[in-house]
């Protein structure tokens, strides 16, 4: 399991901690280290699976327990492990019609349970800030609803509302108990995605940005799993020392894998200097996105366990 999967530790919430908690307290570590003043954030994008409740917002929600203005435009968005890029474009587009100087930008789950060996519970922050002598940011986004199946919680929407059939435990053809209210994972179908779908999408926006692979200084990728991850790489010709990866020790940690990754396996080398990175998230959707941008000077505060 450990070779296929590459994950031996995870980080697991107790019952009574959200998602939205986790972001809380990155956002306020992170503001602490920029000396961002409350009322100059223009925007806050919360990008989640896990939301507080079915309604309201949880970016509302954050908007008042960070202390944010009344002018600050929140809202969430429904994306599980490709949301980092997504967040980021939709950032990085409200900042350059301006308007938009200060936002934020949290982005994470709370998917994790005691019987499934992949995901762990994460909240991230990143600030973007309007800067006139910015380098751009170039994107690749793209979704597919046929796949939708493959990664799905069934029951709790308007298509099928959960009731007390959720509640009884049915036994599969391995003999294995499931309640029809757990999340389907069609492995081999996530895999299939993953390693045909990423490669060239990867390359189409180097093409795009006009960028060779050599210039780029690290790529990061969603931390799927290993079989993935490493299948990925390969696909691509790149080094390990490139990719790296946080999956061992912190497993699956869904949409706020990248921004982890980052803080946790990159934190002084990224603080240094200038570096170029090509970052990618994939998965529910199915969905898939990239981004390469520069980074100079980041202000990256050392991962906290909340």
């Amino acid at each position: 399991m450990v070779r296929n999967i590459g994950i031996k530790t995870r980080r697991i919430c107790p019952e009574w901690q959200t998602f939205s908690d986790l972001a809380l307290v990155a956002a306020e570590k992170l503001l602490e280290e920029l000396h961002w003043h409350r009322e100059e954030i223009d925007a806050l994008i919360v990008v989640t699976q896990s939301p507080d409740y079915l309604i309201p917002s949880t970016a509302i929600i954050l908007q008042d327990r960070l202390g944010l203005s009344q002018s600050t435009i929140a809202f969430d968005v429904n994306l599980g492990c490709s949301g980092y890029p997504f967040g980021l474009h939709l950032l990085g587009s409200m900042i350059s019609a301006g308007g938009v100087k200060k936002a934020l930008l949290l982005v994470g789950d709370k998917c994790a349970n005691v019987k499934d060996p992949l995901f762990s519970d994460a909240g991230t922050a990143t600030a973007l800030e309007f800067d006139p002598d910015a380098p751009p940011m170039y994107f690749d986004l793209n979704s597919d609803g046929r796949g939708k199946g493959a990664i799905m919680l069934p029951a709790g929407g308007h298509r099928e509302p959960f009731g007390v059939q959720h509640l009884i435990p049915k036994r599969d053809e391995h003999g294995v108990m499931h309640w029809p209210a757990d999340l389907i994972l069609d492995g081999p179908a996530v895999l299939s995605f993953s390693t045909q779908q990423v490669p060239p999408a990867v390359e189409r926006l180097l093409q795009y940005a006009q960028v060779d692979k050599a210039e780029i200084d690290y790529f990061l990728f969603h931390q799927a799993n290993r079989m993935i991850n490493e299948t990925i790489r390969k696909k691509l010709g790149l080094s390990a020392e490139k990719v790296p990866s946080t999956l061992p020790d912190l497993g699956n940690t869904s949409g706020a894998s990248l921004a982890v990754t980052m803080t946790a396996r990159l934190h002084e080398t990224l603080s240094t200097r200038g570096h170029k990175l090509l970052l990618s998230g994939f998965g529910i959707g199915l969905s898939w996105g990239s981004c390469i941008l520069d980074l100079e000077n980041a202000v990256l505060p050392p991962m906290l366990e909340a």
